[in-house]
Order: C-alpha cells, then structure tokens, then sequence
C-alpha cells in the first residue's frame, strides 16, 4: 500500500507540473491585463486632469511572438481612447539573424494612438545585435514615424501642455540623456520616458523632478509565489515591477512588457498600463 501511495504521489506530482508548464507556456503569455493607476503631474493644466496616458512597452515583434495576440491587445487599448500613448521601446526582437521589418510594420499598422499625441523611445533590441546595429535603430524609427509616433531620442516634445522627454537607450550607442536634460524646464508638467530602469541610479537628473516611465524588465517574466524573480535584466535588482518610489521627488513605474522574448510567463502577466493624470 504504501508503494501504491508512493507512485500516486508522483504520478500527482508529475501531472501537477506538466499542467504548471502548459500553464506558463499557451495561458498566461496571452493572459493581458490592463493596469490602472493615478499619475499626480507637478504643472498638469486643468484641462488634462482627468485625461488618461497609456504606457504600452517591450512588444518584442519576431517569429516567437503570437502576432494575433498583440492585435488583439490593441486593439481592446486602443477601445480605452486613450488621450496619450507612450512606447517604451523594444519593439523587435532578431531571431536567427532576422530582423522583423515586415512584421513590425504590419503591427504598427494597428498601433493605438493617442487622441492628443502618441510618443515612443528606443530599447536595447532596437539596436539590433550586441545593441550596436545603427541601420535596424534607424529603419525601426522609420517605421514609428511613418506610424504616428513621434519618437524622442534624447530629446522632449509638448503637446497640449504635456511635455514628453525621452532618453535613448542606456545599452545602444546613442545614450545621451545631459543633450536633453540640461533642457530641462521644471515649471513644465513632465513626464520621462526610459526603456532601461537602470538609468534611476545614474547622476544624469540635473534636479528632474516627476514620474520614470520604463520597461525591459518584463518583471522577469516568472516569478515565484512572496519571492523576487530569480532573473532580471538590470544590475539594481530592486527594480522589477510597478511603482518605485526614489529620491529626490522622482517617482518611477515599470511596465511588465505586452511582448516576451521567451514564450513563458508564470506569476508575472502582461501588462497594458493606463494612467489618470491628475494635478499634483
């Protein structure tokens, strides 16, 4: 009896981690949720209060990507309307030498828009192999252009007194945060975009004041039940996910990512985030 019970016992087991890896493999990759939170704006206009920005990061375009999914996923956001739309970067991903052009295009046709303005930033993968490919950052904001985004490269933007800055990526060739930050103007209603959180630690601020929007993370994709995940992309491994409070009045959120470089998710769902904007 006891023998019996024994492999039962396995057999329970075994069943109850081929049903967890199908799990994390065909339910939880597409298992989108939509996250909503309020985003307090030192100099918001009255007339933006209660308008809504949404972070969509890290869709990670290739041959691994379930494209249906990602049109699916936009358009339920873009059902939202919202009134800003802030990529985060890493729009591709190269699988086996292919750098996904075509299929980032097609995306892009179904991209949400913004009713005001619609903003992006390059990533890491943006930059091709080892970050370092010039010609895919370039063909790749390209693409964003001819799609609507205006694409901030070290640089800022303000549309209906909503001033967007946006640094280029801290692994890619062209980080450069001081040719716009020593731009900075604090009586401005802000709000930073920045692919990689890493940048938080870096004394390249010049006394900026307000809210990080970032990605790359994925929130390490899969993260066991009261525990950090194992895996992050970052040296600072405090920054996994969601709302970070830092010094000096700056307030960063990390985006979970839509996309994956590997299909797998477990304790980490994908991430669609809408902020209300709200006068600080």
């Amino acid at each position: 009896m006891k023998r019996r019970h024994f492999i039962k016992t396995l057999g329970g087991l075994a069943g109850m981690g081929l049903a967890g890896g199908l799990y994390a493999w065909q339910i939880e990759p597409f298992w989108l949720e939509f996250v909503r939170l309020p985003l307090p704006v030192k100099n918001l206009p009255e007339h933006l209060a209660g308008k809504t920005l949404m972070q969509i990061s890290d869709i990670h375009v290739s041959k691994l990507i379930n494209r249906s999914f990602l049109l699916r996923s936009f358009q339920r956001a873009a059902a939202l309307q919202p009134d800003f739309v802030a990529y985060t970067g890493d729009y591709i991903s190269i699988v086996d030498g292919h750098v996904p052009y075509r299929e980032l295009d097609a995306v892009l046709q179904h991209a949400v828009k913004g009713r005001l303005g619609t903003f992006g930033i390059l990533g890491n993968h943006d930059y091709g192999i080892n970050w370092k490919q010039q010609q895919v950052a370039d063909n790749i904001s390209d693409l964003l252009h001819r799609r609507g985004v205006i694409l901030l490269q070290n640089d800022q933007k303000e549309v209906s007194g909503l001033n967007f800055i946006g640094l280029d990526d801290l692994w890619g060739i062209n980080f450069a945060p001081w040719r716009v930050m020593q731009r900075y103007d604090p009586s401005k209603a802000n709000i930073l975009l920045c692919h990689n959180p890493d940048v938080c630690d870096l004394d390249v601020w010049n006394r900026y004041e307000g809210w990080i929007l970032a990605g790359h993370t994925h929130g390490g994709q899969c993260k066991p039940p009261f525990l950090e995940p194992p895996v992050l992309p970052v040296r600072n491994k405090r920054y996994t996910a969601g709302k970070f409070d830092l010094a000096a009045n700056r307030t960063l959120y990390i985006n979970r990512a839509l996309g994956h470089t590997v299909q797998v998710r477990f304790n980490v769902r994908p991430e669609i985030t809408l902020f209300e904007l709200q006068r600080a």
